[in-house]
């Protein structure tokens, strides 16, 4: 990893780390403001796929985050540049509330898959059309490959077991845009002017979160909420920077410790 520079911009993930559903994280606003105490940037960066990036932002706002919309990077955004640039209609294997993001793309007539967090499109007739496209060629682009995520009722299986399933049919490699990809992270932090050992990275997610942020430069801080399991932290090489408690934990040593 290359040598770290003074501290400059923290990414932090949504789900499982600042809330679970409707209910925040114990102390995590509080700590939010903290954190914007600090002369840092601050993004939010999500492979949320079931809600578009506004509702996203609505929900956020009712648990009394403030937050703005253009500090949420998530991976919808991620995968509609995507298929903008390939220039596909893609059929979306996506939750109608994620559908807003690709507003105004063509989608008669697929000639690709997009494929996100889509419990009602899991099923075998919808999955063996996304299979036959597939096999005549079409890209493949996941938005993420989360293995699971944490509900209110525990946890629940991600796309990436039906994207993996796909893969293994066709014979064929999905595109993947969201975390833990390094280009993800990259472009998370367009526009700050900051280089990724600038950075720190907080999640709930061991590979996605703090594995990506680590492989793409940054350090990783992973949090005891949300998705986290027992010994988590020995899954990834390296292991995080740190593991902490929960979000106001890392925002503690972040401000004692990287500043």
């Amino acid at each position: 990893m290359a040598a770290r520079r003074t501290l400059k911009a923290v990414l932090v993930d949504l789900s499982g780390t600042l809330h679970i559903e409707d209910a925040a994280v114990p102390g995590a606003q509080e700590a939010l403001k903290r954190l914007r105490g600090a002369s840092v940037w601050i993004k939010f960066v999500t492979n949320t796929t079931k809600e578009s990036k506004q509702d996203l932002l609505e929900r956020l706002r009712k648990l009394e985050f403030d937050i703005s919309e253009d500090e949420i990077f998530t991976s919808l955004t991620a995968a509609r540049n995507l298929v903008e640039e390939k220039q596909v209609r893609p059929m979306l294997l996506l939750d109608d509330r994620a559908l807003p993001d690709f507003k105004g793309i063509e989608t008669g007539d697929p000639n690709a898959v997009v494929i996100g967090l889509a419990p009602e499109q899991f099923c075998y007739p919808i999955l063996n059309q996304a299979f036959r496209l597939l096999l005549e060629g079409a890209p493949l682009i996941a938005i993420h490959k989360a293995r699971y995520y944490k509900r209110k009722d525990g946890l629940a299986l991600g796309p990436g077991p039906f994207v993996t399933g796909l893969e293994y049919a066709t014979d064929s490699k999905a595109t993947v845009v969201g975390k833990p990809e390094t280009t993800f992270f990259l472009e998370a932090l367009r526009g700050t002017g900051c280089e990724p050992e600038e950075a720190v990275m907080i999640g709930d997610d061991c590979r996605d979160d703090v594995g990506g942020a680590q492989s793409a430069g940054m350090l990783g801080i992973l949090v005891k909420t949300g998705k986290y399991r027992a010994a988590d932290e020995d899954k990834i090489s390296p292991p995080p920077y740190l593991t902490c408690e929960s979000f106001p934990h890392a925002v503690d040593h972040i401000l004692q410790h990287l500043l």
